[in-house]
């Protein structure tokens, strides 16, 4: 028979491990909800629940910054190689291949140009925790993370015109200005937070990743529930593209990092912030710059299973040396 101690372990281990996946669990109940009971998430009364979107949106970036400095983004003077190339690889293959495979699974209007948005976003917040797991360079990924979203206000707006305008009208200046209010605004604050009000407000370290997990549980219930109707006839192919668009970001993320002879560290860095795009910006701003929930389904799909597969990746790669 087991002894105590080895059940008191196992028991352990078993609330670990659901602690672990519980953010992805409450994601497939959300959206599984939302699917069989679309009108419990589409309004609350006389209220529109979409009009939260961008509010939680903020509050999550907020909290991204929180987690940043001002060195973070001064920190590509020390490491300016490694940045430039994580982000010519991120903007100049993601939004690429999103345009590819729309066009070549045939998704039109907003489901495609939401395609594309995904992979014209900078990277996210959960690519410093993954790549730490995978034994990556986490002073790069934070970096990555921070210029990449900086220069995102120029960047996403110039490729979504270019590629996605081809499969709806894009606004450009309304896409800057939804950056610049949305991403921008909220995570200065948070850096200024961190900056200077670290030791009075420790809490909030504590909290926002909560609040974060569960604004990215609503967001992904909201948009499911608005298009509840349109997953039933591309929701298995909507699926297969996100699937790709994340594994040819490792993929091209980390081979191209070995091509320009990058370290195993730095080239799992690089992998992990290409492949780890910012689903929540890309959702907040098919609401807010595009006005259409379609263009939020495959964001919606992409930030859940990012979170799935990236940790996968990080538990094989943390078995294996960083020497190679």
């Amino acid at each position: 028979m087991p002894t105590l101690r080895r059940v008191v372990s196992d028991v352990h281990g078993f609330w670990a491990t659901l602690r672990r996946i519980g953010f992805t669990l409450s994601v497939l109940l959300a959206v599984l909800a939302a699917i069989l009971w679309p009108q419990l998430f589409q309004r609350w009364g006389g209220f529109e629940t979409k009009l939260l979107i961008v509010p939680l949106i903020q509050v999550i970036m907020f909290g991204m910054g929180t987690t940043l400095s001002i060195s973070d983004f001064t920190q590509v003077l020390k490491m300016p190689r490694p940045v430039l190339i994580g982000l010519v690889i991120q903007f100049g293959m993601m939004p690429v291949i999103g345009w590819g495979l729309a066009h070549g699974f045939g998704l039109t209007g907003h489901v495609a140009a939401g395609v594309i948005l995904v992979g014209s976003c900078p990277g996210g917040v959960a690519s410093n925790l993954i790549t730490f797991l995978a034994k990556g360079n986490v002073a790069l990924s934070v970096t990555m993370t921070a210029c990449s979203t900086l220069v995102s206000p120029l960047l996403t707006p110039l490729l979504m015109d270019t590629l996605a305008g081809q499969f709806v009208a894009i606004p450009f200046w309304g896409l800057m200005i939804s950056i610049l209010k949305m991403v921008i605004l909220p995570i200065f604050l948070g850096v200024l937070v961190n900056q200077y009000l670290k030791n009075r407000a420790a809490w909030l370290k504590d909290v926002l990743p909560v609040v974060s997990m569960l604004g990215i549980v609503v967001i992904i219930a909201i948009i499911t529930s608005l298009n509840h109707d349109a997953i039933r006839y591309i929701g298995l192919s909507l699926i297969l593209v996100v699937v790709i668009h994340n594994m040819a970001g490792y993929l091209l993320g980390y081979w191209g990092a070995r091509l320009f002879r990058l370290s195993e560290r730095d080239a799992r860095t690089v992998a992990i912030e290409v492949g780890l795009q910012n689903s929540g910006m890309a959702t907040g701003l098919a609401i807010s710059a595009l006005d259409n929930v379609k263009a939020g389904l495959a964001p919606a799909i992409f930030g859940p299973w990012m979170n799935m597969s990236g940790s996968v990746l990080a538990s094989y790669w943390r078995q294996r040396p960083t020497n190679l």
